[in-house]
């Protein structure tokens, strides 16, 4: 720094010591210091955060009120940990091969930061590298030049889809189709149109109207931009203090540079990343707008961890500092900051599409093709034969029209609206059963799942912990006897001690005079369970106000255990206090209490009492916690001064040497429907596989008791298990014994340890068993596990409420959220499970229906809306027959009396098997398959189409207009028949036609409503009757009011031509009944094979 002393003090807030610092030579030198408790910190620095709201996507479905714009801090977290777990997962070179060689030859965005250093090497060597100097920083001129190199020190704002959007709204699926044919038809009316006809006029403008109902209707659907980067922004520091030519500088958040160091001090925001320089013993970052953990991270010049995000010597842009005071160097800027990095990855729309997109344009493919094929045969013919043969019969102005007239048959203009209304009635009637979809595209997902993995604690479990026995020495007791001895008993004494003391559950202070049951506990459910249970012997507040606690550990998924170092008011030395996972501290043990309070020695046997104790409460479905203790003496760092180095010295106090105190054992039952859930899912052919962080013996219990795993303990298998395949063992000549419930039902039991361990091979055959519980997992497992079984073809549904939930959340093909989860999770998450875990059978339920009311409403809407519209165009064409079917009364029935009745199906009801049939297979049961075109084509299309034809050409005869002088007519004039007669004639044929298909289509409507059960069996949609009395006003309109009958080509329609349409109907419903019975009554015979 300078050579003369540079003095910075800070203003201290209302009851609190000012500091100052010396800075001189790039040193600082603390004049004073203030220490907060880990309980004040954790309260004083993150209060601000009770008031924060989450902040839903525009598109979404909330169960919080809506903003404009979502808080980075929600949306940020899932992608920081996936980057980190990434990072994690890259190190284990076991699974390098596989997350290194993507099929799409990519690597995986956290090889960017795991291959940083910034963190490891030396702080002079990042001196070096950004050419800064500790005692004067950069120079300005330098800082400039870095500033046109590096750019303005800011997220860059994502490119503007807009146009790109928009475009796809306007043109795709069949909008290019729609667009084109407008565009066609106003052409053929002017100036092709000679003279023009009013009728081509008003065709265009419909199919204007269509298609911009069209793209809103995509744009609604599709409405699913998060807007992060709008408050990206807010997010970063308008102005900050760097070190430049010897001196103190004010400059910009956008105008540093790599190189600057930058002073930091309480309640300041990072600009930019940093690495550390000094940093003061109290010196703490608050990472929760990436983390979304609210625990402070203490600061540190070395290096705590080989992850570069999760290392304690780098701070990160957008974090804040919460107590203390620092330096950093400046290491990255703008977009290449960590900050940066994850809010761009969070602004890109999520790649791929949904299984029910994917089938929408199958179809829309399948459609197009169909479409294309039909018009090359018109336009052929035309050039072909009938532009010589019979040059008056089609213009160039009618060959344009009959082309869009095949267009507008073959495409079904209805659908897009009736999609989306679909898919918005199926969330709705989700959400009434407590199921909240937060994107119409994920409605259908749900229902094409075949694997759900599901947490344990709090999904399937009630959340609602109780001791029901504890061990002190060697013997166990019943967890009610305790109050009874606890005055005579030393050893449960000093029990009750740990458990009080290292324990961060607290009684609300409203209910404390309350029972002790009925009190309400701040805290985690396993420490609220410890709470009550020491309580019941004596007075928490009495026991913990004996010591004071001087430091704390908290538990994480990686250490498992808790430690609070507390000092006793009637001893002079320190004691460490420490609970946690058994299997992890009873190694570090090496005496224990006995029952007269005395420390006892350790023994072999007493190591396996112990252990059998602990596998026997595991088995019985307990959570099993040990809690152990250790004198410190001669501690060489003090925890205020040294925090740092306090934690490394107690963190290897705590390796070894622990007094074992005791053991206790923690119910958490399951929730009572959970079950008969289970098994509704699995006669869905859905396989439900337990992800927890347990103990395997415990795990194995509750999912036993959940049903998750049905065969007996010996029948379970491991690791082993997974070493050969059953081809292998053949081959080999080694036939194995198996039960006959083994053979059926595969079982597997496999902990974290394991799932490190497994290869390709190994997968494979894992993800071929029945029933698999993964225990012992951390949140990298959770995101390893989903995607093993993506990468096997399986559509998977996972459950989560944490924090560390959501990288696996955002991966699955559906992440599904309890309700009471945290705000991160809720966020990354696309379904939210409002009540319990039991809903979720409603969920795939109206996942299911969804699906199958869209294949209905496709079989509704194409015999009329295509196939019967196709013909007429066609026989005019070939066989010179008039087009007995007008193009605008084929948009009618498309875009009006097919819509209502098409909207209307959204609301049927599940039919009986919707639950006992598997998952559809997303790679082979298409939306629309060869069954459905046969009987949407080849049975009702070719019903309506004859009888249609038939009505139409009966009246015609009837007028005097016979069919044989119209068959290979191609336009001459029957003799005795003026062209006014003729034209008249046909334009009540064509109404005609229009009827019957409106009126036959109410009789399809009854017949599409199941696919196998009897109409009569099922439950009667009210929907449809408004459907059908819309579709009869609407085709009253355009046939009864004279001034459309000109214009449209429509006419007034004898009454008795209503009535034969409805006997046909009739006639098509019973005809339909009959195919259900005969599927029904023989499910194996080839009509039930080609029923749709």
């Amino acid at each position: 720094m300078a050579p003369g002393k540079h003095e910075i003090d800070r203003a201290a807030s209302p009851g609190e010591p000012a500091i100052s610092a010396d800075v001189d030579g790039g040193h600082l030198e603390r004049q004073g210091r203030v220490t907060y408790a880990p309980d004040v910190v954790d309260r004083e620095a993150f209060g601000y955060r009770s008031s924060r709201r989450r902040s839903p996507s525009r598109d979404s479905m909330s169960i919080h009120s809506a903003r404009r714009s979502i808080d980075p801090s929600i949306v940020l977290p899932p992608q920081f940990r996936t980057l980190s777990f990434g990072i994690e997962e890259s190190k284990r070179q076991v699974f390098q091969e596989k997350y290194h060689q993507k099929k799409d030859g990519k690597k995986p965005a956290a090889i960017e930061f795991g291959d940083m250093d910034y963190h490891t090497v030396s702080v002079e060597e990042i001196f070096t590298r950004v050419q800064s100097s500790r005692a004067t920083g950069l120079t300005n001129a330098q800082a400039a030049q870095k500033l046109k190199a590096t750019g303005p020190n800011m997220p860059s704002p994502p490119p503007s889809r807009w146009f790109r959007n928009t475009i796809g709204y306007l043109f795709g699926g069949f909008g290019s189709i729609l667009f084109v044919a407008a565009i066609l038809v106003f052409v053929a009316w002017k100036p092709l149109g000679r003279p023009p006809a009013l009728a081509n006029l008003a065709l265009a403008i419909v199919l204007v109207i269509v298609w911009m109902i069209q793209a809103a209707f995509s744009f609604w659907q599709d409405f699913s931009t998060s807007r992060v980067m709008a408050s990206i922004g807010t997010m970063l520091p308008d102005e900050c203090l760097v070190f430049r030519d010897g001196t103190l500088q004010s400059v910009h958040g956008k105008d540093v540079v790599p190189g600057d160091m930058l002073k930091i001090t309480l309640g300041n925001k990072l600009p930019a990343d940093v690495r550390f320089v000094e940093v003061s013993s109290d010196a703490r970052f608050d990472r929760s707008i990436l983390t979304g953990e609210a625990a402070p991270l203490l600061g540190s010049v070395d290096s705590t961890d080989s992850n570069y995000l999760e290392t304690a010597c780098i701070g990160m842009a957008g974090t804040h500092c919460v107590s203390g005071s620092a330096w950093g160097l400046i290491i990255e800027t703008g977009d290449r900051t960590v900050f940066g990095r994850i809010a761009k990855l969070s602004s890109t729309p999520k790649k791929g599409l949904t299984p029910l997109q994917k089938e929408i344009y199958y179809f829309v493919g399948i459609i197009v093709a169909l479409m294309l094929t039909m018009i090359i045969v018109v336009i052929a013919v035309w050039a072909g034969w009938l532009r010589k043969a019979h040059p008056d019969w089609i213009s160039v102005p009618v060959l344009i029209v009959d082309c869009v007239s095949v267009a507008v048959a073959f495409i079904p203009e209805g659908l897009p609206i009736a999609v989306t209304a679909s898919l918005t009635i199926t969330a709705n009637t989700m959400m009434r059963n407590k199921v909240l979809c937060k994107s119409l595209k994920t409605v259908e997902t749900l229902g094409a799942v075949n694997v759900i993995c599901s947490d344990k604690t709090g999904t399937l479990t009630r959340n609602i912990m109780a001791v029901t026995e504890y061990l002190v020495g060697k013997e166990s007791v019943a967890a009610l006897k305790a109050p009874g001895i606890y005055d005579t008993q030393k050893a449960l004494q000093k029990l009750a001690t740990v458990a009080a003391v290292c324990n961060e559950a607290e009684f609300d202070a409203s209910t404390i005079n309350l029972p002790i049951n009925d009190r309400k506990v701040i805290g985690d459910a396993t420490d609220s369970a410890i709470l009550r249970f020491t309580e019941s012997m004596s007075p928490v507040a009495e026991i913990r106000s004996t010591s004071r606690s001087v430091f704390k550990v908290a538990s994480n998924s990686k250490n498992k255990f808790a430690i609070n170092v507390a000092q006793p008011a009637a001893e002079a030395s320190p004691l460490l206090m420490i609970k946690g996972a058994p299997d992890v501290l009873l190694p570090r043990c090496a005496s224990y209490i006995d029952g007269n309070g005395f420390v006892e020695r350790l023994e072999e046997h007493d190591r396996r009492t112990l252990e059998s104790t602990k596998d026997y409460w595991s088995s019985q479905g307990r959570r099993v916690l040990l809690f152990a203790q250790r004198p410190l003496e001669q501690l060489k760092f003090n925890p205020a001064e040294q925090p740092r180095e306090y934690e490394r010295e107690i963190m290897g106090c705590a390796s070894s040497e622990l007094v074992l105190v005791g053991l206790v054992a923690i119910v958490d039952p399951p929730r009572a429907e959970i079950p008969e859930c289970v098994r509704t899912l699995r006669g869905a052919g859905i396989r439900v596989f337990m992800v927890t962080g347990d103990f395997k013996l415990t795990a194995a219990a509750i999912a036993a008791e959940c049903g998750i795993i049905t065969q007996a303990p010996k029948h379970v298998g491991d690791i082993t298990d997974l070493a050969f395949d059953e081809d292998y063992l053949n081959a080999a000549g080694i036939v194995e014994e198996k039960a006959v419930d083994a053979a059926r039902t595969r079982s597997i039991l496999l902990s974290g340890a394991d799932i490190e361990t497994l290869d390709e091979s190994q997968w494979d055959i894992l993800c071929k068993y029945d029933e698999v519980v993964f225990a012992r997992t951390t949140p990298e497992h959770k995101l390893r596990i989903v995607k093993e079984l993506q990468a096997r073809d399986l559509v998977v549904g996972m459950t989560g409420d944490g924090v560390n939930d959501a990288p696996s959340l955002k991966a699955a093909d559906i992440g599904i959220a309890m309700g009471g989860g945290s705000d991160v999770a809720l966020e990354a998450a696309d379904m939210v499970l409002l009540d319990s875990f039991a809903a979720i059978v409603e969920g795939v339920r109206y996942g299911r229906v969804a699906y199958d009311n869209l294949r209905k409403t496709i079989c509704y809407l194409l015999p009329a809306g295509s196939f019967s519209e196709f013909w007429p165009v066609i026989t005019s064409v070939i066989f010179g027959l008039p087009q007995i079917l007008s193009s605008f009364l084929m948009i009618i029935i498309c875009c009006l009396t097919d819509c209502a009745a098409a909207i209307a199906i959204a609301y049927e009801k599940p039919e009986a098997d919707v639950l006992m049939r598997p998952p559809r297979n997303a790679k082979h049961d298409h939306l629309v398959d060869w069954r459905l075109i046969l009987q949407a084509y080849g049975t009702i299309g070719v019903i309506e189409t004859v009888t249609s034809f038939a009505m139409s050409y009966w009246y015609a005869q009837r007028a005097g207009l016979t069919f044989p002088a119209l068959w290979f007519g191609f336009g001459e004039t029957p003799n005795g028949m003026t062209a006014d007669t003729i034209t008249e004639t046909l334009s009540t044929a064509s109404s005609i036609y229009f009827v019957n298909l409106v009126v036959m289509q109410w009789f399809n409507l009854f017949a599409v409503r199941t696919r196998r059960l009897s109409v009569l069996n099922h439950r009667f949609n009210w929907y449809l009757v408004p459907a059908i009395i819309f579709a009869l006003l609407i085709a009253i309109l355009f046939l009864y009011v004279p001034k459309f009958h000109s214009v449209l080509g429509t006419a007034t329609v004898p009454v008795e031509y209503w009535f034969l349409p409805m006997a046909f109907g009739v006639g098509l419903l019973v005809l339909d009944e009959g195919r259900k019975w005969l599927v029904r009554r023989f499910p194996r015979s080839v009509i039930a094979k080609m029923a749709w």
